[in-house]
């Protein structure tokens, strides 16, 4: 592993993360000793980053507080994307990061959905959502935010070019079984299984 030594930007050091150095060189040295590991406990990240650490109490959340991912697995935080100014420990190429364990999600499709292409926190939360699936917004609130809806003058609902009046009284783009493919599909350019 490569450690910047100049350390990363606005005061902080090694010990701002791993405790003090100090403690390790008088116990004799030797691995994990009176060092703190972030990627064994998070609390190590979340002492500066409370704003995320509340995020994780949300009923959505990737599963860090419980133990089985740790915010290493993310973000890189000896890397040069930590130097980005303003920006703390940044996503270090977010879809390949996310892709890592969401699998099925990323795989290669015929007819990919455009957002896919900006990130998958166009449409997800990074860290915790009120919503399920971790989603920035509710079902067709989410959808509407790229694709706008525009009533006609006889009072039918239009997205994409498309009428969805009728539709959309079935329920949402996914419960109404229109759309369940939302990260891409091989069938069907509408998103459809």
């Amino acid at each position: 592993m490569h450690l910047d030594r100049n350390g990363p930007p606005g005061g902080t050091s090694c010990e701002s993360c791993h405790g003090a150095g100090s403690k390790h060189v008088q116990s004799g040295g030797g691995r994990g000793r009176f060092v703190h590991n972030p990627g064994r406990n998070p609390e190590a990240c979340f002492s500066c980053h409370e704003d995320i650490h509340a995020d994780f109490k949300l009923p959505q959340h990737h599963p860090v507080p419980e133990g089985h991912m740790n915010c290493i697995q993310c973000h890189d935080p000896h890397g040069s994307d930590v130097k980005k100014a303003g920006r703390g420990l940044a996503m270090v190429r977010q879809n390949e990061t996310c892709a890592g364990c969401h699998r099925q999600q990323s795989k290669p499709v015929i007819f990919e959905h455009e957002a896919m292409r900006e990130g998958c926190t166009v449409c997800h939360q990074p860290h915790g959502s009120i919503n399920a699936k971790m989603l920035n917004d509710r079902d067709n609130n989410l959808c509407l935010k790229c694709h706008a809806q525009t009533p006609s003058a006889a009072g039918q609902i239009y997205i994409g070019g498309v009428p969805h009046t009728a539709l959309l009284q079935r329920g949402t783009c996914w419960t109404s079984g229109c759309h369940t493919a939302v990260h891409g599909s091989n069938v069907d350019s509408t998103l459809r299984y």
